[in-house]
Formats: structure tokens, sequence, C-alpha cells
């Protein structure tokens, strides 16, 4: 089993940072992808930025040039440093892991942390 634990979430007001971290733990073998996902009241869950095992990253567009992923060099951490923080950018952040372990190979969800942007 494998288990995905995000933290990080919190208050921030407009144009200001926080950082996330999500945490793969369990009987992993090996991540190929870890991705960030948010899910805004009232919205369908999206695509905020991913990160394979060789580095290659993705971005919604909605948040290039604000925020990056980026990984431990062990592969089961991954961090979301966001900047520049708009009110629409207030939603539950989920992690994943397509994830292989010794017995199932699969995507695995974090139960998700909120970010809330206002002043």
């Amino acid at each position: 089993q494998v288990h995905v634990v995000e933290s990080g979430g919190g208050l921030v007001q407009p144009g200001g940072s926080l950082r996330l971290s999500c945490a793969a733990s369990g009987s992993i073998v090996n991540i190929s992808v870890m991705g960030w996902y948010r899910q805004a009241p009232g919205k369908q869950r999206e695509l905020v930025a991913a990160i394979t095992s060789g580095g290659s990253t993705n971005y919604a567009d909605s948040v290039k040039g604000r925020f990056t992923i980026s990984r431990d060099n062990d592969n089961t951490t991954v961090y979301l440093q966001m900047n520049s923080l708009k009110p629409e950018d207030a939603a539950v952040y989920y992690c994943n892991a397509d994830a292989r372990s010794a017995s199932h190979a699969g995507v695995y969800w974090g139960q998700g942390t909120q970010v809330t942007v206002s002043s």
C-alpha cells in the first residue's frame, strides 16, 4: 500500500506565498509521476503541476511563472512553491502519486490541504 500525505496549506493574503509538501510512503518500488491538483467549490478538479521521476515538469497555464513544482532526490516527496497567489488560487490542493508497490500499481491520492487566499 502507498500513502500520500499533503501539508502546508493555510490562509494567505493576495500576493503572498505558500509552500505545499507531499510525501509518499509505504512499500514503494517506483513512482513515475507525482502531481498537484486543486478543486475549488463547484468546480472540477484540475491539474496544477506535475513532475516525472526524470524531472520533467508540466504546469497549468494559470500558474505558469508563479508556481514551481520540485522533488527530493528520493523521488517520494514533492513540493509546490506558490508565489503571487491570487484569490482564484483558493482551493483544496491534492497530491497524487502514480506509483508501483510490491503488490499493486496505481494512482494514489492524498486527503488534500486547504489553501485560502483572502485579505
